[in-house]
């Protein structure tokens, strides 16, 4: 946010106002994470099978530090206690049938639609692998393409 944001904008001159970020697994929870805890920050969050945890006994081990690092970076205990943690951006989900996040990640996606807030969530065949991503580029490139151009 403080060292490779604001270089990417300045060696690219790109707009400061359209931003998109995201990422696979722990990508995707690592954009999910940063946009909450920069709300209003991006014009589109993608999570392409984030390794999201519903409890931080869960995770895997070394992902958080201890109890009180998993609880603030949450992203699904955010999507259940705020009205929308993820302000003006659009927002993207993708999983695959046999990947080892599918239930967690359906969860934040029913949690953030419960609130009301739009979420493109797919569902395709796979596991949480290179090959199940790189299939899905196409989609990921659209997505943030038709955000960005949305953005204000």
């Amino acid at each position: 946010m403080k060292e490779v944001i604001p270089e990417a904008l300045k060696r690219l001159h790109a707009d400061p106002r359209r931003i998109a970020i995201g990422g696979n697994s722990m990508g995707g929870f690592g954009a999910y994470d940063l946009a909450w805890l920069n709300p209003g920050r991006f014009c589109a969050v993608g999570g392409d099978s984030p390794a999201l945890w519903h409890s931080g006994g869960e995770s895997a081990e070394g992902a958080f530090d201890n109890a009180e690092d998993f609880a603030a970076h949450d992203v699904i205990g955010a999507a259940v206690a705020s009205a929308d943690p993820y302000p003006g951006a659009k927002l993207w989900v993708d999983v695959g049938t046999e990947d080892p996040f599918r239930a967690a990640d359906t969860t934040f996606v029913q949690d953030l639609k419960s609130k009301g807030r739009a979420v493109q969530f797919e569902l395709w065949p796979g596991g949480h692998n290179q090959t199940y991503w790189r299939s899905h580029w196409g989609s990921y490139l659209s997505f943030y393409a038709a955000a960005l151009a949305d953005c204000s």
